[in-house]
């Protein structure tokens, strides 16, 4: 049995064996011939959402050159492609995603079938981009799906239960220059009473926090320029100002590998929050997050700055962001916007699995959504309150997978049981 584990080695894999194709042809055999299979990325979830009890297919070996469709405004890339190194080709050309997640180095199919986003009210997440996938499906065919097409939308967000993507194709725009500023004072008190007025401050942004001070560790603004000169930034009336160096909380604790603060420079070296070239912080880590909607944002922080002292006692990072409505069946931001609630955590599984046990009972019932990427604890029957297409979704499954071929423990418990 191969023991590999994930980014942070908080996760086993279970699979018999990982292969490394380098051709759809051999990825279509893989999938013909066997009885259990799923697709790996670059190992960046924290749960078995990546995993078999069979074969695993390491997408990261299947590459292909970018192809830029000038008419469609869209790219097309390998699933295994890291954003980073797409975003490096994308900017060359002249053009630009809409939004970057936290790290570079994830896979493009990995973070569009696990929901993954960045920041922004008016930014949708990474998914929201996807204008048509290619996949190999349980019978070994290859298959291209557009946006408009019938089941599109359950399968974008689709975490591996549709088969093995090779190919996403992304709508892509001009590139665009942004300046990212971090700022200090910002006090719990004005982030409760003026929640929106921060979250709109710029094109992304980030609260990087602990629950238990008087402020808030830092706000990271992201402008889109030309915009509004740092000094005037909308927020100034709030008593925050410039942070004096990068550090992410406000404390010594300096991140290594942060793109550059206070210089302009393109999208693809500013939206991310790390640099391609180097590893992202603190590995030994767990992550969780739950999307909550925008009416239900300041209730959710409310609760959570009560049990402050105990989560930040587990806690390594908080990172609190925006994501806009989109129309995918399983997107954490499905038909509403969502503020996304990040943690984090110590790399001690006991006290933090019971600790985000306690913060998701606290938060589903506020219609919160989990990240199906980091640590989640209720079953599909639960999730189904809080996910309204949950049901179409598992009969989109079973019309694609109807002998469960890309089925593994965590979609059996979470997604795919009645």
């Amino acid at each position: 049995m191969n023991h590999e584990h994930n980014w942070s080695n908080s996760y086993t894999y279970h699979a018999a064996r990982i292969h490394s194709p380098e051709s759809i042809d051999e990825i279509r055999r893989l999938v013909a011939g066997s009885a259990k299979i799923h697709a790996l990325g670059t190992r960046h979830s924290f749960n078995g959402v990546a995993d078999t009890a069979g074969d695993l297919v390491d997408l990261r070996a299947l590459r292909s050159d970018p192809v830029v469709d000038a008419k469609r405004q869209t790219v097309t890339v390998a699933a295994g492609t890291p954003y980073g190194q797409l975003a490096r080709f994308l900017q060359s050309q002249g053009l630009a995603l809409h939004n970057l997640g936290s790290l570079p180095h994830i896979s493009v199919a990995g973070a569009i079938s696990t929901g993954t986003h960045g920041s922004g009210d008016k930014n949708g997440s990474l998914s929201s981009a996807v204008a048509a996938l290619e996949l190999v499906t349980s019978s070994g065919d290859l298959l291209k799906i557009r946006r408009g097409d019938a089941g599109f939308d359950g399968m974008v967000v689709g975490l591996g239960a549709f088969g093995i993507i090779t190919h996403v194709t992304l709508d892509v725009r001009p590139s665009f220059d942004v300046r990212q500023d971090g700022f200090v004072d910002l006090q719990w008190s004005s982030v409760l009473s003026n929640l929106d007025e921060i979250m709109s401050a710029a094109y992304s942004v980030s609260i990087m926090t602990h629950w238990s001070g008087i402020t808030v560790g830092r706000l990271w603004l992201k402008t889109r320029l030309p915009g509004k000169a740092v000094q005037d930034v909308a927020i100034s009336h709030l008593g925050v100002k410039a942070a004096q160096n990068a550090s992410a909380t406000g404390e010594n604790d300096a991140l290594e590998g942060l793109t550059e603060f206070g210089v302009p420079g393109p999208w693809s070296e500013r939206l991310c929050h790390f640099r391609p070239d180097c590893e992202p912080g603190i590995t030994e880590q767990i992550q969780s997050e739950y999307m909550v909607p925008r009416r239900q944002a300041v209730t959710a922080l409310a609760r959570l700055r009560a049990i402050a002292e105990r989560i930040d006692q587990h806690l390594l990072l908080t990172e609190i962001r925006s994501v806009a409505a989109d129309d995918l069946w399983l997107s954490s931001s499905y038909g509403q916007d969502m503020l996304a609630l990040h943690f984090t955590w110590k790399q001690e599984p006991a006290p933090v699995h019971a600790i985000t046990a306690e913060i998701e009972e606290m938060l589903l019932p506020l219609a919160a959504r989990p990240h199906w990427g980091k640590i989640i604890h209720s079953p599909a029957s639960r999730l189904a309150q809080v996910y309204p297409r949950l049901a179409d979704f598992q009969a989109l499954a079973a019309q694609y997978d109807p002998a469960g071929k890309f089925r593994n423990a965590f979609l059996d418990y979470h997604i795919l049981a009645p």
